[in-house]
């Protein structure tokens, strides 16, 4: 056996650059995606009525970047404007793997922001919705205010 080359390919799940080996590193990314599914299909849904609204609410559009799809216009933009708690709307929100977004400027602007989310999604899993909603309560309980003091959305602000 040579003294140099890919050896760490039979001793361990990593790489000497710490990387995940490509069959761990996919079996990883796939338990992420599963994890977030429950989360990620409520996003789904909202896709799905969106598009179904189509014609009464306008057109909604779809891209996958970076493995997320991202969702905008239509429906979309009309739920992220009015029926969020933040008194101008939202511009993006994350739903596991899915993001919605007013427009796709919106979706470029917010896109470090909502990947934070993402990863958080991927952390937490089925629990991310309840704990989101729980930080928020909890933060307004004690006087702050229920987005910008979130937990989660400090992190998504603090790194993006």
């Amino acid at each position: 056996m040579s003294t140099r080359g890919p050896q760490w390919r039979e001793h361990g799940r990593r790489d000497p650059a710490g990387r995940a080996r490509p069959a761990a590193a996919a079996a990883i990314v796939a338990l992420r995606y599963a994890w977030a599914l429950p989360t990620t299909a409520v996003g789904l849904t909202v896709l799905a009525v969106s598009a179904a609204a189509a014609p009464v609410a306008g057109r909604v559009r779809t891209r996958v970047v970076d493995g997320v799809v991202e969702v905008y216009g239509g429906l979309v933009d009309v739920l992220l404007r009015r029926a969020t708690l933040l008194p101008n709307g939202a511009s993006a929100m994350t739903l596991g793997h899915v993001v919605l977004g007013r427009d796709a400027w919106a979706l470029d602007l917010t896109r470090d922001h909502e990947r934070i989310h993402v990863r958080q999604v991927e952390r937490w899993g089925p629990l991310f919705l309840p704990a989101y909603g729980l930080a928020s309560l909890l933060v307004a309980i004690r006087g702050g205010n229920a987005y910008l003091d979130n937990p989660f959305e400090r992190e998504a602000y603090g790194v993006a």
